[in-house]
């Protein structure tokens, strides 16, 4: 069996054991606050409007703009930390300053700064993934074996020839796997900074179901939230066979 149609079946059987549970737990609790999974697909489908659509856009576009000036901003300068020693020693300790600090302590501070728009979420997004994306790319720069750049060295390749010839290809997983955290870290702080300043977006569509009592609405968008979560993470699956062919070997 191919690793690929392995991962397919151990997903089908994840998504029918989740549903299982929801639906044991739906019926011992027996409360509206916990409705069972098929009147929360029931009613997704039936109020999937164009209004759900537009909450759903607005979330999407601000993981998606977020994640993407982490990768704009943050692989460069991982590379840089990764191939230049000096770079390394004065930048790592600010990294590491900074690193632990909780990014949502940080959002009245960036609301003060930038006000309670789009750009603030996108901020909020950026903060909480690119230090992880700048560690976990460095590292793995660092931990390329420096035998794998005698050829090129020998050949008087330069610097930038060296990043892009060896370096690169040697970081794509890495990357890919940083984004896959970053997804899940994006969509959670999305969910909070979604309250302020705004009407759009899954996050105020989920605390306005609860506000409004209407428990049903509720789980459809924190389902919709984690489906957003669930196609990211198959998309970025769909790249790393296509970048790293060399991952998806048959089992």
């Amino acid at each position: 069996m191919r690793l690929d149609e392995y991962k397919k079946i151990n997903f089908l059987y994840a998504i029918l054991l989740i549903l299982i549970l929801w639906q044991s737990l739906a019926f011992i609790i027996n409360k509206p606050i916990f409705p069972t999974p098929f009147n929360i697909m029931k009613y997704t489908v039936k109020n999937f409007s164009a209004e759900m659509v537009l909450h759903l856009l607005y979330s999407l576009k601000r993981v998606v703009l977020g994640i993407l000036f982490t990768l704009i901003l943050g692989v460069p300068l991982a590379i840089i930390m990764a191939v230049y020693e000096r770079a390394d020693s004065i930048l790592s300790p600010i990294l590491y300053f900074n690193y632990p600090v909780p990014k949502i302590a940080l959002l009245p501070i960036v609301m003060l700064i930038f006000g309670l728009g789009e750009f603030t979420k996108i901020i909020m997004i950026f903060l909480i993934t690119f230090f992880p994306m700048v560690v976990n790319v460095r590292d793995a720069v660092k931990n390329i074996p420096e035998e794998i750049y005698y050829p090129m060295y020998s050949l008087g390749a330069t610097k930038f020839q060296i990043i892009l010839e060896i370096i690169f290809p040697g970081i794509y997983s890495t990357i890919l796997t940083s984004i896959r955290i970053s997804i899940g870290t994006a969509i959670s702080i999305l969910f909070f900074t979604e309250n302020f300043g705004t009407k759009y977006g899954m996050g105020y569509f989920i605390m306005d179901s609860w506000m409004r009592v209407n428990y049903v609405q509720m789980y459809s968008g924190i389902v919709i939230l984690s489906i957003i979560g669930l196609v990211m993470f198959i998309i970025i699956d769909i790249l790393e066979t296509i970048i790293c062919p060399w991952q998806n070997k048959a089992s």
